[in-house]
């Protein structure tokens, strides 16, 4: 062959080999397990299904950091799956604040089973045993279990302020996490500060981890058994879950405040089983009256977001149109969006911890590869 031939066919085929290692990765279907989940192509249901190619290259072209899976759900259905760095299948993702909304949850099942009256339960009933405590205040009488729920109570605590009384970090480093939140004082209001009856929905939202911390414990106290007993008997077990783990305070209560660990198949099953009104392949796991008043507006959290029952409620455009939804979300970027009237639910695990990209990426891989990838309504 003559030389030049020989470098035209060398040229064509170093730029095909280019080429192909640019193209974004074939999707592949999700591996069927015995573990409840049914799975399904999504090209049979009508998802775009090079738009997962595309989040794969770009994970693969380090464009994300710290991403360890997405999965997706189309009406119960896993039709989405993938692990990325040292993600694996079988391993316990550390879902952070994510784990706030798993302690909504078991309220409402404490609730179902009368070990709760309701919302309105007041919280410092359940702590006598820590009595005396400091900064007593008569309004701290009036906290209820929907005020924890909500952010809204009025303990001087704002996880986003370094400065407060009530900031996570300090609870962390006491020896009794319990008698810690109990004893924060009655915030003031500056006069740059909207009171309860100034914000929309009459709450003053702050975020505020050690309220959520107090919850699971007046969870403990109800039911007289730990957090994470209560939650394999009334949530894990019921949806097949057989692995997770929950930490303890040093004075031994459960942390319902965030750090529990699960498999991204694992707590896909918990959002699916919530974008379903509280129901999973047929069986009712949760009242669906609870799950309708954990995912209600209870606070304005931020300009852009509400707030339920420790879950938050984002804005997305779907179709063209702003559309609400709803996330348990945790520190690197972990998440569990759920959009119930598509029956879409989406898990991102990342570890990007402490991280001032986490959350934007992760948000920006359900907003730029999952929405765009989602099939019109059926």
């Amino acid at each position: 062959m003559h030389p030049f031939r020989i470098l035209l066919l060398a040229t064509a085929l170093t730029a095909a080999s280019a080429g192909a290692a640019d193209a974004p990765p074939a999707y592949r279907v999700p591996e069927q397990a015995s573990d409840g989940w049914a799975v399904v192509d999504a090209a049979q249901l009508g998802w775009n299904t090079a738009a997962f190619g595309e989040l794969e290259r770009r994970v693969a072209a380090n464009e994300t950091k710290g991403l360890t899976s997405v999965l997706v759900v189309d009406h119960d259905r896993l039709v989405y799956e993938r692990y990325f760095g040292d993600g694996t299948r079988d391993g316990l993702n550390d879902m952070r604040s994510a784990s706030k909304s798993l302690t909504a949850l078991l309220v409402g099942a404490a609730i179902e089973r009368g070990a709760i009256g309701g919302v309105d339960a007041r919280v410092y009933p359940y702590f006598a045993d820590k009595r005396p405590l400091a900064h007593p205040d008569p309004r701290k009488a009036a906290i209820t279990l929907e005020d924890l729920l909500t952010m809204s109570s009025l303990w001087e605590c704002d996880d986003e302020n370094q400065f407060s009384s009530g900031n996570e970090e300090r609870m962390y480093v006491t020896e009794d996490w319990l008698r810690y939140a109990l004893e924060l004082p009655i915030k003031g209001f500056a006069p740059w500060m909207q009171k309860p009856a100034q914000s929309r929905y009459g709450r003053s939202f702050a975020y505020c981890t050690a309220g959520a911390f107090v919850a699971g414990a007046v969870i403990e106290r109800a039911t007289r058994q730990h957090l994470d007993g209560f939650a394999r008997t009334v949530l894990e077990q019921p949806l097949g879950i057989t692995r997770s783990q929950w930490n303890r305070s040093p004075e031994g209560t459960v942390i319902g405040g965030g750090g529990t660990r699960y498999r991204s198949r694992d707590i896909a099953k918990i959002g699916a089983m919530v974008a379903n009104r509280g129901r999973w392949n047929g069986s009712q796991v949760l009242p669906a009256r609870w799950i309708d008043a954990a995912l209600t507006p209870h606070a304005q959290a931020r300009d852009d977001a509400e707030y339920g029952y420790l879950v938050w409620r984002f804005h997305f455009v779907v179709d063209g149109k702003d559309t609400p939804v709803w996330a348990m979300s945790g520190n690197g970027g972990n998440y569990v969006f759920m959009l119930p009237e598509r029956g879409l639910v989406t898990v991102i695990t990342s570890r990007a911890y402490n991280q001032s990209y986490a959350h934007p990426q992760s948000q920006a891989v359900f907003r730029d590869i999952v929405l765009k990838a989602l099939p019109p309504p059926r």
